[in-house]
């Protein structure tokens, strides 16, 4: 039985069927008997633990693979490569569990803890009790100001409204009355007899009972589909596809390198040396400091956006908010104030209109309702004639079935009634508004109504002096004083986020519970649609055919009236084909935040909300997170330059060594020098994180194209094989020592100086300027390389040889002329593919 079965049963009917009594409530003996078999009335998040925290860093596929290859070279008895691989895959570790494990203390920091308490009729008498205590058929109070602690039907209320944003998104408080609803209602919107748990009392009290808790209340449902949403994340589907065709390729090679010298070298080959080299050559391919690359990029987006107050909670997510094509947001406080502001008041309307309306705000210290807030607000901007001090005699609260409510007021010259409320109610009551006055009035209600703003009315009697109460008959012949609108504020960010989320290529949606006319007015306002006819509601979205509905997924920019289920399928269905980030904050946003590529929260969102998101805005600015993913596809960029640049060169490398062995008496390059290569020419790899990014490059959503990397990689690759072919045709007959020193040394430098070149879709000398640590460790690496055959420890260790100053500029001429030939063929294959 769903809680709007017993929105349609009379009271006495769900009283019988908890066997509880609205005179006496449950027995403790009763109660106690029910917390053991439904539980207690919370819904727990689980914390992450430092542990797993730390094991979450090694579940990576090119993680394993490194293992696999650090394994391999330790079994072969080269302990510093292992070392230095092994080094690697901690440092990415470290580097990872420091930024998430902060990030996770801080977001705890941000959590209150907090114990609800609520006042409950239990063995004939009213009790406070923890709200966890809770059970079905429990007789509750709720008053102004509390957290409705479980899924109630309303017995009896007095001007009970209720804020009901993080179940629906919508930002007006929503009036309640203990009436049956004749017709089982199917949505939270048409429930006005029932009360959510984690929805709020803006005014008013009420008696109810408790119908559902834990996590079988609404949202308790919510978070059940939350726990049972699982993703990857983009960033992780990426770096599989890659590590699978590393793995693949790998395995294809070492068989063919290991075969081809059998049967060609026949018994004169070394067998043991043979698995040596080949295990060399194989491990020389696998680019084993992009963890470190990728994290230290990671970490440096995450600290740019901890400066603008955003709390990274995966840190992966930064790299995967710069793949996002589609933005999907509720209105509410994101692209709004989440407040109610005057913006007008009707032609000819009273000059003492705002100062009679704000003689019926509540007489609080602090102000709840959005009405209220409002008026007081406007009534100070558009100052208008002063009333004078006044002393509240009567009040009449705010009437959901009459929606109006009434003050009667002593001020300096007189004692008036005035009264508040919709419109047409108040014209009602206004008899002597004449008719051309009134549908000049109606007009202008039906354009604000169109541009998605509301309005009420403002009316009054003077009475006579003596007068101290409300009589029901004296609610009438009204003077008209006029009408105000109000709407809720775009936030000035939200213009220049949506200008910048253009420019990205990013489209943003807006998906919320609030009404077709208000989300209309946003999307208008902000320049997402130009039509408001172009709004779909939820329910006219699931009435369309499976085909029709996700075609209008994808063309629509605003969803109206959306509930928290249908907020997950138009999540779901975009994600089919796009990337898709949402930033919601509400419990009815939590399982579609789940399932998005990178969900993103603010700091005041429900806990459940929280513990789904990947990201939290400690500021709900729109513009942060445009900014985010301009970060998140520097970091992508970085992350394929790494990619591309020592793949080409490992691919070129790798190639030329496998061919000239098969064709000479000995090894081109010793298994030791091949992984001192591949060392000295990681470490200006890394500083690859640290670079700046062309313009271009943010222009496009980041994605793995695992295509696009290979076919680049190998044109270039090919390149780097003919410069190769080159060293060993020049410095193949001056020794066996010569030649794998020069091929030692070039290269290395080949693969600095194919750095620069790699770096940018543009011509080297129109890009970006390389970072200072690129140049800084660019050059410290090319001294070591040509530094190392000099000395002593590289002669002795390396078997190196010291080149002579004209073969020394026999290979820097090389090193140019691959430059060049890169450079030129890079050129070429973006003209033609972009």
């Amino acid at each position: 039985m769903t809680i709007f079965h017993y929105a349609a049963l009379p009271e006495q009917e769900i009283l019988d069927h908890f066997g509880s009594s609205l005179s006496e409530g449950l027995s403790s003996g009763d109660a106690e008997g029910r917390l053991a078999e439904a539980g207690y009335n919370e819904i727990t998040a689980d914390q992450v633990a430092w542990w797993e925290i730390a094991i979450r860093q090694f579940k990576s596929a090119f993680i394993y693979l490194l293992l696999v290859a650090a394994l391999i070279v330790f079994l072969i008895g080269e302990y510093i490569d292992a070392a230095v691989i092994i080094g690697f895959v901690f440092i990415n570790a470290a580097l990872g569990f420091y930024q998430e494990y902060r990030s996770e203390q801080s977001l705890r920091a941000l959590q209150q803890f907090i114990r609800p308490r609520t006042r409950v009729k239990r063995d004939s008498g009213w009790q406070t009790i923890d709200s966890r205590n809770l059970v079905p058929g429990d007789i509750i109070k709720l008053g102004t100001g509390d957290v409705v602690p479980a899924d109630v039907r309303i017995l009896s209320s007095q001007n009970l409204v209720i804020n009901e944003t993080v179940l629906t998104g919508e930002s007006v408080a929503v009036p309640k009355r203990p009436d049956r609803i004749p017709d089982e209602p199917q949505t939270i919107y048409e429930s006005h007899n029932l009360c959510f748990s984690g929805t709020s009392v803006v005014g008013g009290e009420a008696v109810a009972v408790v119908v559902d808790t834990g996590i079988h209340t609404a949202m308790g449902t919510i978070a059940k589909l939350t726990v049972e949403t699982t993703k990857e994340s983009e960033f992780s589907k990426g770096i599989g596809r890659f590590s699978r065709f590393i793995l693949r390729m790998i395995l294809v090679t070492l068989v063919f390198v290991f075969v081809a010298n059998i049967l060609i070298k026949g018994e004169s080959v070394d067998i043991v040396e043979l698995v040596v080299f080949s295990i060399a050559l194989v491990v020389s391919v696998v680019p084993e400091a992009l963890p470190v690359v990728t994290t230290v990029s990671l970490s440096r987006g995450a600290l740019q956006l901890a400066q603008q107050d955003v709390v990274v909670k995966r840190l992966t997510a930064i790299e995967d908010i710069g793949s996002i094509e589609i933005l999907c947001s509720d209105k509410t406080g994101t692209l709004t104030e989440n407040t109610l502001s005057v913006t007008e008041i009707s032609p000819g309307a009273d000059t003492h209109l705002l100062s009679y309306a704000a003689l019926t705000v509540a007489e609080i210290k602090e102000k709840t309702e959005p009405f209220d807030i409002a008026i007081v607000e406007g009534a100070a901007r558009f100052a208008g004639e002063e009333i004078g001090p006044s002393e509240r005699l009567a009040e009449l609260p705010f009437d959901p079935h009459t929606r109006k409510n009434v003050v009667l007021v002593r001020t300096p010259d007189e004692v008036v009634m005035i009264v508040r409320g919709a419109p047409e109610e108040i014209l009602r009551l206004s008899p002597s508004v004449q008719s051309q006055e009134r549908e000049a009035l109606l007009s202008w209600l039906s354009m604000k109504g169109q541009a998605g703003e509301r309005t009420i009315a403002i009316a009054k009697r003077t009475m006579s002096a003596g007068t101290t109460t409300i009589a029901p008959e004296a609610i009438q012949d009204f003077s008209f004083l006029g009408a105000i609108a109000f709407t809720d504020p775009i936030k000035p960010s939200t213009f220049r986020a949506i200008e910048k989320a253009r420019e990205l290529g990013v489209e943003i949606k807006i998906i919320t519970g609030d009404s077709a006319e208000v989300a209309g007015a946003v999307g208008i306002r902000t320049g997402l649609i130009a039509d408001p006819t172009r709004v779909i509601t939820g329910a006219a979205l699931m009435a369309l055919p499976p085909d029709k509905r996700e075609k209008a997924m994808h063309e629509h920019a605003v969803f109206a009236r959306v509930t928290p289920e249908q907020k997950y399928e138009i999540i779901q269905t975009l994600q089919r084909t796009r990337t898709v980030g949402f930033l919601g904050e509400g419990i009815n946003d939590a399982p579609a935040l789940k399932l998005a590529g990178v969900s993103l929260v603010v700091d005041s969102a429900a806990d459940i909300a929280r513990e789904a998101a990947d990201i939290i805005l400690l500021q709900k600015n729109l513009e942060v997170i445009i900014e985010g993913i301009r970060s998140g596809r520097g970091v992508f960029a970085n992350s394929v330059k790494y990619l591309k640049a020592t793949l080409s060169s490992n691919f070129g490398n790798f190639y030329a060594i496998a061919i000239v062995s098969l064709f000479i008496p000995f090894l081109p390059m010793l298994p030791i020098q091949i992984l001192l290569v591949n060392l000295l020419s990681d470490f200006p790899m890394i500083s690859i994180a640290t670079d700046t990014v062309d313009e271009s490059e943010l222009g496009r959503p980041g994605h793995y194209d695992l295509k696009e990397i290979v076919l680049i990689a190998t044109l270039l690759g090919v390149v780097s094989t003919v410069d190769d072919f080159a060293f060993f045709a020049i410095f193949v007959g001056q020794g066996v020592q010569v030649l794998q020193t020069s091929w030692f040394i070039g290269s290395i430098l080949t693969e600095l100086v194919f750095l620069f070149c790699i770096r940018t879709r543009l011509p080297f000398y129109k890009a970006s300027r390389p970072s200072g640590y690129v140049l800084v460790m660019t050059v410290v690496a090319a001294a070591l390389t040509i530094l190392i055959p000099y000395t002593s420890f590289g002669q002795t260790l390396f078997s190196f040889v010291p080149p002579s100053l004209p073969s020394l500029g026999i290979i820097l001429s090389l090193v140019a002329a691959f430059f060049i030939s890169a450079e030129l063929v890079k050129l070429a294959y973006y003209r033609y593919t972009d």
